[in-house]
């Protein structure tokens, strides 16, 4: 995983597409099991999620300005209740720690890949945001993007929006494989893919200056007992609840990241790593935060850039993390 995370990222950062994580004999599987599971899937509740621009909080003083970006996770794709899309949910929990109002945008749109973050970044910066939230990949996956031009992109937006004095943090690419409705040996083949793209998306985002919470399957354990409650009715895009877990996994980074969320304190076998290390473990533990450091006031070491690497757990209220 770590060699394939170096790759990918070295070709992005080339600007060469890259190796392919699968081949051109899976990219078949996957367009024919895609269309099987397409039909399977039938359509979610409307083609975008519900308008959730606003302020949230009931507290005094500024209001901090917070940016969602990326595909239909961002939106909400399948809630007709704004409360219950991951923006929303974010904007409120950030409000609740720092005591501030949180003025939300909605960027993001349902169906985008990595390559349409340049117009939701155009977006984003028009409203001046302290802090922005990706949530992206599994379309890169979808659309047969190369993993290394999916990491181009999203590393260009990390890095326009970090230049202008956002702090970012990205939702990797979550673990299609939990999806039922694409069937085996599909399931294990977009698997691999998609934590291959999720550790690249992490060394990319670090090295821009962002900070990342892994998706893995975040909603892995929940889903494979109870999927009728953790999928919404297109049996694709997650539920209410399943939003929820996604957007209590990205909390206290997004808090951490501006400064109102103490960092915790590593647990054994956590810490410092190397950042390919650290994006292949962070790949297969969901909920793990990736961000950068300096070990003796260095950036790199030896095997490249160094990383701290948490894992947060899961599902707690805001006011334990």
């Amino acid at each position: 995983m770590a060699r394939a995370a170096r790759k990918i990222a070295t070709a992005a950062a080339l600007g060469g597409g890259g190796l392919t994580a699968l081949g051109a004999t899976a990219y078949g599987l996957l367009i024919a099991e895609g269309l099987l599971a397409r039909k399977a899937i039938g359509r979610p509740h409307g083609l975008d999620g519900p308008v959730a621009d606003g302020l949230y909080g009931a507290f005094p003083g500024e209001p901090l300005k917070m940016a969602m970006l990326g595909d239909s996770t961002s939106v909400g794709l399948g809630m007709t209740d704004p409360a219950k899309t991951p923006g929303v949910l974010l904007a409120n929990g950030l409000a609740a720690v720092a005591e501030r109002p949180v003025r939300l945008v909605v960027a993001g749109k349902s169906g985008a890949p990595s390559a349409e973050l340049a117009e939701q970044v155009d977006v984003a910066l028009a409203m001046e945001p302290d802090l922005a939230v990706i949530f992206v990949g599994a379309n890169d996956i979808i659309t047969q993007t190369p993993p290394a031009t999916a990491v181009r992109h999203l590393s260009k937006a990390v890095r326009r929006l970090r230049d202008a004095g956002v702090e970012v943090v990205v939702g990797t690419c979550p673990d299609l494989g939990t999806v039922r409705p694409i069937a085996q040996p599909l399931r294990w083949v977009t698997r691999r893919w998609s934590r291959q793209l999720a550790a690249a998306q992490t060394v990319a985002v670090v090295d821009a200056g962002g900070r990342t919470v892994a998706f893995a399957d975040v909603l892995g354990p929940e889903f494979a007992t109870n999927p009728t409650e953790m999928f919404g009715p297109d049996r694709f895009h997650p539920s209410d609840r399943g939003y929820a877990q996604a957007a209590y996994a990205v909390l206290p980074s997004v808090c951490a990241a501006l400064g109102l969320w103490p960092e915790p304190r590593p647990a054994r076998g956590e810490a410092l790593q190397p950042i390919y290390l650290a994006a292949a473990t962070a790949a297969e533990e969901p909920g793990t935060e990736v961000t950068a450091t300096r070990v003796d006031g260095r950036a790199t070491g030896l095997h490249g850039k160094w990383a701290t690497l948490f894992r947060r757990r899961l599902g707690e209220p805001v006011n334990d993390a």
